[in-house]
């Protein structure tokens, strides 16, 4: 049995009926005009892109990376224009939309971010739960932005031996669930920010029932205290040069020991943490770490709940969260090129945009999973992406009353999109291209002298 077609009224006007209908389970248009009237933001006349409209387009901006933002408006129009009463509608160009987005501002796509992130995963989730607790990790990326003065002067850029490079750069840092790559809490800010300042930020979305993976990078006296503080767990790398103070030692050769904060007269107070520190090494020299002394610690301090060997083969749980960066930079944003805003809000905007439209793909792809029981690292955020891609003017086409049908057989596409079953494997951590024979670009160089007439004028035969 097909499908029905919608039919639409000749009086309805177009952009109060465009909408991303494929993506309503995820974000739902009442959210978005909640979140719209929460920011003071009301169109006092309909317009070609409204506000909702705008947030739909920049969603979708991040779904279609592939296309130029006029191709990206006539995607997102395009079911609804096989069906529009007028077949000569003209949908609005790429100049209409960024006039729109940047009268927007970031600040509504923020509040909109986070209204809906939240961890997903439910006791059925494969892999989602460990001793109890939900499993999240803390990490931190760095985005190339358009090369702009704006975008220097506000992101600034990294500076190295080999000169400054090719483009500002900001940093985030995510909060993310590992058992569904679902991206919780983010902070963006210039490319010099601590990513430990990000992660303290983020503190705001840790509750009790979690248990947070980090890097050694990330190690601070302050973050693990903060973290207990809030009734949750911590497991991390602990850097070389920490001297943790020992208390007692444990049936599983891990110990108990005191972290102290670096600050003197803190330390001169008696400030301490009370952790377990675990140190193991790797006996496969195929492995990454072979031979080396690893040491982890946790704020799990009871080895019969979280035996020694556990909480080793876990904390590399926490390479979920690469995956997750992965997903959002190679995979969706195509980071072999920068972002596509030249200006510091609309690369905000733009970020928190691409974390919904990733958001709502991976609420997608775990509801997918269970309804096929099987764990979401299954299957492809890729063939998931594609599948979305064609299913967006669908969603539009149909009759409201089939979508429920039309939403199923979206699910199952997801979910026909299977991945082998991940194998321990090691990879050598190099490149192919390192060097480049061209000079670096400078300053001088962004303003090169044009042509002051024809080529033809300018041919002198000799």
């Amino acid at each position: 049995m097909g499908y029905t077609i919608r039919q639409m009224e000749a009086e309805r006007n177009f952009s109060q009926e465009l909408s991303v209908e494929a993506l309503h389970r995820v974000v739902p248009p009442e959210v978005i005009s909640t979140v719209l009237a929460d920011q003071g933001i009301a169109t006092p006349r309909v317009r070609k892109l409204t506000a909702d409209v705008t947030i739909w387009v920049l969603i979708a901006m991040n779904v279609y990376t592939h296309l130029a933002l006029g191709h990206v408006l006539r995607k997102v129009a395009q079911g609804l224009r096989f069906i529009w009463p007028d077949a000569t509608y003209r949908v609005p160009g790429a100049s209409a939309f960024v006039y729109r987005r940047y009268q927007l501002g970031a600040q509504p796509v923020q509040a909109l971010f986070e209204r809906l992130a939240r961890p997903i995963a439910t006791p059925r989730t494969p892999g989602a739960f460990a001793f109890g607790l939900r499993l999240m990790a803390l990490d931190g990326t760095v985005e190339d932005v358009p090369d702009t003065p704006a975008n220097a002067a506000a992101f600034g850029r990294q500076h190295g031996s080999r000169g400054d490079s090719a483009f500002p750069q900001v940093q985030g840092v995510y909060l993310a669930e590992c058992g569904t790559h679902a991206i919780v809490d983010a902070t963006f800010g210039p490319y010099g920010t601590s990513e430990r300042v990000g992660a303290a930020a983020l503190l705001r979305s840790i509750t009790a029932d979690m248990l947070v993976l980090w890097d050694r990078g990330l190690h601070e006296y302050d973050l693990l205290a903060a973290v207990r503080q809030r009734g949750a767990h911590a497991l991390g790398r602990l850097p070389a040069h920490v001297k943790p103070v020992w208390a007692a030692s444990l049936p599983d050769g891990s110990t108990l020991a005191y972290l102290r904060p670096s600050d003197p007269q803190r330390r001169a107070g008696g400030e301490r943490l009370l952790v377990r520190v675990i140190e193991y090494t790797i006996t496969d020299p195929a492995l990454v770490g072979y031979g080396e002394v690893h040491r982890l610690v946790t704020t799990l301090l009871d080895p019969r709940v979280a035996p020694a060997l556990d909480l080793v083969c876990l904390y590399h749980e926490r390479w979920e969260i690469e995956l997750v960066i992965d997903e959002t930079d190679t995979h969706q944003r195509l980071a072999g090129r920068p972002l596509r805003s030249h200006k510091p809000a609309g690369v905000l905007q733009e970020l928190y945009a691409l974390l919904i439209a990733h958001y709502a793909l991976r609420v997608l792809m775990h509801e997918a999973a269970l309804q096929a029981g099987v764990d979401p690292d299954r299957l492809s955020f890729v063939h998931a992406l594609r599948v979305l891609h064609e299913a967006i003017p669908e969603f539009q086409m149909v009759d409201p009353a089939e979508r429920p049908r039309l939403y199923a057989r979206l699910l199952q596409d997801i979910a026909s999109g299977r991945l082998p079953a991940r194998r321990l494997r090691c990879n050598p951590r190099v490149v192919k291209r390192k060097m480049s024979n061209f000079r670096l670009k400078r300053p001088e160089h962004q303003h090169w002298p044009q042509p002051t007439m024809p080529f033809r004028a300018a041919v002198l035969l000799i």
